[in-house]
């Protein structure tokens, strides 16, 4: 355990050589102390766990990983880095309590992290200068305050690239979404990506609201099955269904299987974060019922050599924790994220002082951070900025598209990593 107590100017001397020795040496191991050298980074990542709707504990997992990683690895210019978690418990209270254990605690960033919630947590932040590195994406907030540095395109690419990967096949789409501040724009966002290509088959999606907790979805199921008709086998005229429920999707597709007409077989799709290779393998891997699904990502499959310096990490960090799935989306989002971070501080001076408003200044003037072919590079300067008036704050508007194929979540043949700006830029303002 950390020694906390305050140095003296002998223990300072002690613990200053033994830095100095244990550097060049490489062993990674931080004293901790007053001095420059010593001191510590506290960030935080927050998620939901152990709730009845979506929970992400692999990003919290993710992060203490990390930690354990960069530490071992001598830290960040020489500096311990601590991160504190917290459960936001999928409510507006759990996500400003989050914020505001962030203010306590003296964090300095609040990275790789979850919540719907965005209007709870942004306020407290923002009130004391502290960046929102890399959040999920799923509130218009993580778009539009200043102090957010999204490292995807969130729901609103997603939904989007959704949107162009259904229209190549489709004749009619019904949408499954929660019928929450976040769902709402599902729709729009669906659309614009439905009516971007001009290769694409199908109109605007129907619109099929569900209860965030509810463990019934044979009412979704059949009015779903009922709007993509599937009509003709060869897929000429097909129907498709997508769900966008979180956790709860395994369990709308498990009423939509039983629903079913065997004459009619519409296509099935998703997005990653609502569909998982862990989610796949559970549900009977090859023999699976999201077998041949379509699924939108924003990041290289999975099996894709680029992740393996996140897999190595998850491998010897996180010691038995098995929320933390590489195959997680959650876990991939908070891999950049971090990485993020510590790029940005390795561009500091050893000896300077790390504060939240430092740390948010480099990101909006810094030239791009590199995230190892994971993302396009990243950059929050003013002129990066897309022109995207719901979504001012989006740098990265890519997506790749996935299938279902033999119980692995595969790269779909033919399609390409697709930037879904454009669709976005034409796209009406979420109400």
């Amino acid at each position: 355990m950390t020694d906390r107590r305050r140095a003296t100017p002998i223990h300072r001397t002690v613990l200053a050589s033994a830095l100095a020795a244990c550097l060049a040496a490489g062993c990674g191991v931080i004293p901790s102390g007053s001095g420059p050298a010593g001191d510590t980074i506290t960030v935080m990542t927050f998620a939901p766990q152990d709730t009845a709707a979506t929970n992400m504990p692999g990003m919290v997992g993710m992060a203490k990983a990390y930690e354990r990683w960069t530490n071992a690895r001598g830290g960040i210019n020489g500096r311990r880095l601590r991160v504190i978690t917290c459960n936001e418990k999928n409510t507006p209270s759990g996500a400003a309590d989050c914020a505001r254990k962030a203010v306590a605690e003296n964090a300095v960033a609040v990275v790789g992290s979850y919540s719907q919630h965005g209007r709870a947590f942004m306020a407290p932040l923002e009130s004391e200068g502290i960046p929102f590195i890399g959040g999920y994406g799923v509130t218009s907030e993580e778009f539009q305050s200043p102090l957010s540095f999204p490292v995807n395109g969130g729901q609103p690419v997603l939904l989007a690239g959704a949107g162009h990967q259904l229209g190549r096949v489709c004749e009619q789409v019904s949408l499954v979404r929660p019928d929450t501040l976040a769902g709402d724009s599902m729709p729009v966002l669906l659309d614009a990506g439905l009516k971007a290509d001009p290769a694409g088959k199908a109109g605007g999606a129907e619109d099929i609201r569900a209860a965030e907790d509810t463990a019934d979805f044979v009412p979704q199921a059949r009015q779903a099955l009922d709007g993509a008709a599937g009509k003709d086998p060869s897929g000429k005229e097909r129907g498709c269904v997508t769900a966008v429920l979180g956790q709860r999707t395994e369990t709308f597709f498990d009423a939509f299987r039983r629903a079913g007409d065997p004459r009619r077989s519409p296509q099935i799709a998703s997005v990653l974060g609502s569909v998982s290779q862990a989610l796949i393998d559970r549900t009977g891997g090859r023999d699976s019922p999201f077998e041949g699904a379509l699924v939108t990502g924003w990041y290289p499959v999975s099996t894709d050599p680029l992740w393996e310096p996140m897999r190595r990490v998850a491998s010897e960090h996180a010691f038995g924790d098995h929320a933390v799935d590489p195959d997680d989306s959650g876990t991939q989002t908070a891999w950049i994220a971090y990485t993020v971070l510590s790029e940005v501080l390795k561009r500091q001076e050893p000896g300077e002082e790390v504060t939240a408003r430092k740390i948010a200044r480099t990101l909006k003037q810094a030239e791009p951070v590199h995230t190892g072919g994971l993302t396009p590079d990243l950059s929050w300067r003013r002129e990066d900025m897309r022109a995207i008036a719901a979504y001012p704050r989006m740098v990265n508007g890519q997506v790749t598209f996935q299938v279902v194929r033999s119980g692995r979540l595969v790269a779909q043949p033919g399609e390409e990593a697709r930037d879904m700006t454009g669709a976005l830029e034409q796209a009406p303002s979420p109400a």
